[in-house]
């Protein structure tokens, strides 16, 4: 009898696991706690070191290409006077080095498209995780309806706030990373002031920061950031906010952000989390991929990108080896250095994206417009082939 997998969570990372496992003949079920298939947040960018999976192995670049937007390069600016600071790379240039394109899709339109591969038979919607038993001779699973499931092997790959983690760990370790969001999707017509609509746009200025970048129908989405320290751990990962609050700290920048930020409603304020380093993201027969093992700021756009290369070295690893205790170490081994690298960098990159002005910030502007700034301080992320490279540096405490 073949072993089964149970994978809690239908998100991004969940749902490129469960596509590949089930393409190489493996028993895969996926339990989604939410009625209808959906998911947090209004868009995502996907960069070569995950878009590269779903045209090339997946193949579903025509798919994926009538949804998406290939953004022309990375572009730098001052926030308060739009000044541009530097352009990293092109639409073509990108391609043409990585293989594979670098794209903002909304993240509805990726989930769809994910479903259309995968078994629908074995998404099960309504499925909300409230215990794992893992004490007996395969994991039980206990939803909040009083159904039961059972599985080989539990993956959790429910997301950042992730109760899987939470049931390993006994406790709750999110660390609140100083900055709340907001976010929006606007349409172009909204737009007539902005400079440079196909590219990924960071407007950067004294404690906080514009991100934009273009999906599929042209819309543009946005995350406006701002630091501040509030007391998160009583209040909740999203909250409540009067409409416009937002606008205010960020009054005196450049027209166009002021333009973005005001051309539709936004009612909720995100807190920006993340997660401090596992050794070991597993534990008896249940492992953790995604957010659920090493959440991030979203400051690199890396989350669900890391969460797609965690789901194919995974996926690799299960139908390589019939011992999936050793599978399960082999792809720790492969995935902790990088994925702490990443949530490193996404947390400093915050920092510098802020910076007050004055020489620092100065010194910065002179970083990202030097010749070599992508090679310098990108490359490391897009480059990235999950499926062929290890990464060597020791990881302390393992």
């Amino acid at each position: 009898m073949s072993k089964s997998i149970a994978i809690i969570g239908a998100g991004i990372g969940g749902l490129t696991l469960a596509i590949d496992l089930q393409r190489k003949g493996m028993d895969v079920q996926i339990y989604e706690q939410t009625t209808v298939l959906k998911e947090v947040g209004a868009a995502v960018a996907l960069s070569a070191n995950a878009t590269r999976f779903y045209e090339q192995r997946f193949g579903l670049a025509e798919q994926l290409g009538e949804k998406w937007a290939e953004v022309d390069g990375l572009i730098f600016r001052d926030g308060v006077t739009g000044e541009q600071i530097a352009r990293l790379s092109s639409r073509k240039e990108y391609r043409e080095r990585y293989g594979a394109p670098y794209t903002g899709i909304h993240r509805a339109d990726l989930q769809a498209i994910l479903f259309s591969a995968l078994d629908p038979d074995s998404l099960h919607l309504s499925k909300r995780v409230i215990d794992i038993d893992d004490t007996g001779h395969k994991a039980q699973l206990t939803f909040a309806d009083g159904g039961h499931a059972e599985a080989d092997l539990v993956i959790g790959a429910d997301g950042a706030r992730s109760l899987t983690r939470r049931l390993l760990l006994g406790y709750d370790d999110a660390r609140y990373s100083g900055c709340s969001a907001a976010r929006g999707i606007v349409a172009p017509e909204l737009l007539p002031s902005l400079p440079d609509s196909q590219a990924i746009q960071f407007w950067m200025g004294p404690g906080g920061h514009l991100l934009h970048y273009p999906i599929g129908n042209g819309d543009q989405n946005f995350f406006l950031v701002k630091r501040e320290s509030l007391p998160w751990s009583e209040k909740g990962w999203v909250v409540a906010a009067e409409d416009k609050s937002h606008i205010e700290p960020f009054a005196h920048w450049d027209p166009a952000v002021i333009e973005m930020i005001s051309a539709v409603p936004v009612h909720e304020k995100w807190a920006l989390f993340y997660r401090p380093p596992l050794t070991h993201w597993t534990q008896g027969r249940v492992t953790l991929i995604g957010d659920a093992a090493h959440a991030t700021v979203p400051h690199h756009g890396q989350g669900a990108n890391q969460s797609i290369e965690d789901a194919i070295v995974l996926s690799d690893m299960l139908s390589q080896s019939d011992d999936w205790d050793y599978a399960r170490a082999e792809y720790e081994r492969r995935r902790r250095f990088r994925t702490r690298k990443v949530v490193d960098a996404s947390v400093t990159v915050g920092e510098m994206f802020h910076l007050p002005n004055g020489a620092r910030a100065q010194e910065r502007n002179a970083r990202l417009a030097a010749p070599n700034a992508f090679d310098r301080h990108l490359d490391w992320i897009h480059s990235f082939r999950a499926d062929e490279e290890i990464p060597e540096a020791p990881v302390v405490g393992s």
